[in-house]
């Protein structure tokens, strides 16, 4: 807590009780040492280099880099279990981490001729010498306007009939190709015949291996074809001169009807964004079709933030047959399997697996590649596996699938069977979160968390995709340590980055840019001032000696002891729904609605006027307490920075615990009471718009009932210049009773309106009728307070003169 000492104060030459003060030149500046305003030396804004040097000194004298081991040594609570995401591989960590941590082309027909034999028992037609075509009948008009000529159609038949016949291959004369069926051909485009490539394609693939067809692949692993296309085709780049020298052999064998560019659907990378070839090749595979009942059961026993990110999951599990685990990169966690080098037999069983998982823990993983092979295959695990000699084997040189690895990291890193939680963004729905899933489900029949938190992906202000390549990513360290120029990419903080995360929908798209960013900032500010109005007016306070005891405290701060605690439990509740965009929503209504608009601007008066030591100030003192301790333990998790400044001078707050509140704190009758005040009060200030409420005196009547019992526990004595409710009235002067008296004022004005109590769940309901009179006050302005409620001109009214004449 920032203690600060006010600065004696003289009152030499006050009157007395009965001796006028007439104020005259600076009045208000007469008065102006008298009047207990707030003082603290916590700063309104801290920016720029500043805000960078402020936060490291925060981290240092609070110890953050110690607070996880402090927590592990003291026990107080079970530990909290986050698995942290799998690790970014390649390039310095984006906004899209903090955030977790904190392709059009134009379509038009493309055309596929096919020149093919047609046979059944009968009979043989051969289409040749470009008179003959075999197209289908729908197809007929739009191939005739395409090639400008007439066709003639001599012969109709069903497409089943085609079915079992064959076909000279275009440019391999000594091969024969079948005419199969497939769902996927269409009637939209071509001529309805399609050719097939089993090894490049995953349609054509599942047409081959319905009717058992071999799978060869023409190309290899540097893109280029291989002898199975052909001497004129072999070691020839598939995209560039392979596809040239391919359209020269059809023209060559007269197999070419038409020739024209065209623009069509094609795969290509998303990083490079070249186009790529699909190739066959042998891999390792998991068959999780084994799996996807008990993984989708293991789910449900799984909480999902969103819920509707659960559907996601059970859908990516429905379309998931079988997981390819094996890859060819140069980096990775190597798959330990030797093949026969004659046969290509695989060696991989439990003996051999239990001795390489001993050499990679003595020797790590890269010995795989270093260390002979002899290491790994010995005597023993050869003898076991009733295996030849080391040397008729070779290594594999595959790696695991990434996503295999981290999918495993549970059985590595965790010490209970599952994690709390899991937090990763909504592309880890068929990713990580799957991997892990399966992993679990496959070795121990249950998923490896409790929770899975799903959350959207970093976007620009225009809601564009961040990528690499484009060069639009956000480094997180130049927002929180500023760019090269300064001007331009100022920096911001830590606490600024956190806000944004937490304020953000992170359940969609979150936008970031130079507006998000300093709307964050100026959100943060707002919040430091009503801060730093907490700490400058409880300098002197020292709650172990002067905070007032509950039943003592006033109505007023006694609600806001109720507002305090539902606001807590709410936060609270919010930050285990992982809510942290809700827990910013809160803070911000509890901050403008409860506090600044409400409670700040009728108690400033009694903070700063009444005497010192007076209950009704220690009172409120008592309250403001709480309110910047709850405040500052709310904001805590999303703020640390922020949250520690608060309490520089005292024990770390990360070290003493969560939002304390107490169930004496809760006045459901208490918080009618002030409710309904406020509803009489919204009624005045409306009837008097843009006016200063304090120059007015009400008078309000209600006529005997519960409501008017509950306002007369904020008013006891029928008229006060100084009661409870003339404090939420914000009026010189307020009168309770029962009807309006007969000879208002010709200037009165009357505002009427309804009041609905329930208490007691229900039990108790009575809605009652007040009516309100708003009369210009015959009272005139203390210098001092600058109430109306002295009895003369220019003269303190009687509570400033009692203080002053104490103070002596």
């Amino acid at each position: 807590m920032l203690l600060v000492r006010r600065s004696a104060v003289g009152f030499g030459g006050v009157a007395r009780w009965g001796l006028r003060c007439l104020c005259s030149g600076d009045a208000a500046g007469r008065y102006r040492d008298t009047v207990l305003l707030p003082r603290t030396d916590f700063p309104m804004r801290v920016n720029g280099p500043n805000l960078l040097e402020r936060e490291i000194q925060i981290q240092q004298k609070c110890g953050f880099d110690q607070l996880y081991t402090w927590q592990r040594e003291k026990k107080a609570k079970k530990e909290y279990c986050l698995h942290d995401g799998p690790p970014y591989a390649n390039g310095d960590p984006h906004v899209g981490h903090a955030l977790n941590k904190v392709h059009s082309l134009e379509e038009i027909n493309d055309l596929h001729f096919c020149l093919c034999y047609y046979k059944n028992s009968e009979k043989k037609i051969r289409a040749d010498n470009e008179q003959l075509l075999l197209v289908a009948s729908e197809r007929i008009n739009s191939l005739a306007s395409i090639l400008k000529t007439n066709l003639e159609s001599l012969a109709t038949f069903t497409g089943s009939d085609l079915e079992g016949g064959v076909c000279q291959h275009p440019t391999i004369p000594s091969k024969q190709v079948p005419l199969l069926p497939a769902n996927h051909v269409t009637m939209t485009k071509g001529t309805g015949l399609v050719n097939t490539a089993p090894a490049h394609g995953m349609e054509d693939y599942s047409v081959a291996t319905h009717f058992n067809l071999p799978v060869e692949c023409m190309v290899d692993e540097e893109g280029r074809f291989t002898e199975l296309a052909g001497p004129e085709l072999q070691k020839k780049s598939v995209m560039t001169e392979g596809n040239a020298t391919v359209i020269s052999m059809l023209q060559a064998a007269g197999a070419v009807v038409k020739e024209e560019d065209c623009v069509h659907s094609y795969p290509y990378d998303w990083r490079t964004k070249q186009p790529v070839v699909i190739r066959a090749s042998k891999q390792w595979f998991i068959n999780t079709a084994s799996l996807k009942d008990k993984a989708k059961d293991a789910l449900q026993k799984v909480r999902v933030i969103p819920e509707s990110a659960r559907s996601s999951l059970l859908a990516m599990l429905d379309r998931r047959t079988y997981w390819c685990i094996s890859r060819q990169r140069s980096w990775g966690v190597p798959i330990p399997v030797f093949y026969h080098k004659d046969t290509g037999e695989p060696l991989l069983n439990k003996h051999s697996v239990t001795h390489i998982a001993k050499v990679f823990s003595e020797k790590g993983s890269d010995s795989w590649w270093t260390e002979p092979a002899e290491t790994f295959l010995t005597p023993e695990v050869l003898q076991k596996s009733k295996a030849g000699a080391v040397s008729d084997y070779v290594r594999g040189e595959d790696v695991l699938d990434i996503w295999f690895d981290s999918g495993a990291s549970w059985a590595a890193v965790l010490p209970d069977p599952r994690a709390d939680s899991y937090v990763e963004g909504k592309d880890q729905v068929g990713g990580w979160f799957q991997s892990s899933l399966l992993t679990s489900v496959a070795v121990r029949n249950k998923a490896p968390y409790k929770a899975l938190v799903v959350h959207g992906f970093a976007v620009s202000e225009r809601g564009e995709k961040m990528s690499k390549s484009v060069g639009n990513v956000i480094d997180p360290d130049v927002v929180i340590n500023g760019g090269k120029d300064l001007s331009v990419s100022p920096p911001y903080g830590a606490d600024v980055l956190r806000w944004w995360v937490a304020e953000s929908n992170v359940f969609s798209e979150v936008q970031i840019g130079p507006n998000t960013l300093n709307a964050a900032k100026d959100s943060i500010n707002k919040l430091r001032n009503t801060l730093r109005f907490l700490l400058g007016n409880l300098q002197g306070f020292d709650p172990r000696s002067q905070a007032v005891d509950p039943k003592q405290i006033h109505y007023i701060d006694q609600f806001m002891l109720h507002v305090l605690r539902e606001f807590s439990m709410k936060v609270t509740d919010a930050y285990s729904e992982f809510d942290n965009g809700r827990v910013i929503r809160l803070l911000q209504s509890f901050i403008t609605r409860d506090l600044s608009n409400f409670y700040f601007s009728i108690i400033k008066d009694r903070l700063y006027c009444d005497p010192e030591n007076s209950l009704g100030r220690r009172s409120c003192q008592t309250v403001l307490e709480e309110i910047l301790d709850g405040v500052s333990r709310c904001i805590a998790p999303v703020l640390p920075h922020l949250a520690e400044e608060v309490y520089l001078h005292g024990d770390t707050l990360f070290r003493s615990g969560w939002i304390k509140t107490s169930s004496v704190w809760r006045r459901p009758g208490l918080e009618e009471a002030v409710e309904g005040a406020c509803a009489i009060r919204d009624s005045f200030l409306s009837s008097i718009p843009g006016r200063n409420a304090a120059e007015y005196e009400l008078i309000i009547a209600i006529e005997p009932s519960l409501f008017f019992e509950l306002m007369e526990s904020l008013q006891e004595e029928p008229t006060s210049t100084c009661s409870q409710l003339t404090e939420l009235m914000m009026a010189s002067r307020t009168t309770l009773a029962s009807s309006l008296p007969r000879d208002l004022p010709s200037d009165a004005i009357t505002s009427t309106g309804t009041f609905l109590i329930n208490l007691e769940g229900g039990m108790i309901r009575e809605e009652s009728t007040y009516i309100v009179a708003a009369m210009p006050t015959s009272l005139s302005h203390c210098p001092r307070c600058r109430r109306y409620t002295s009895d003369e001109p220019d003269c303190l009214c009687p509570r400033c003169q009692t203080v002053l004449e104490n103070a002596k």
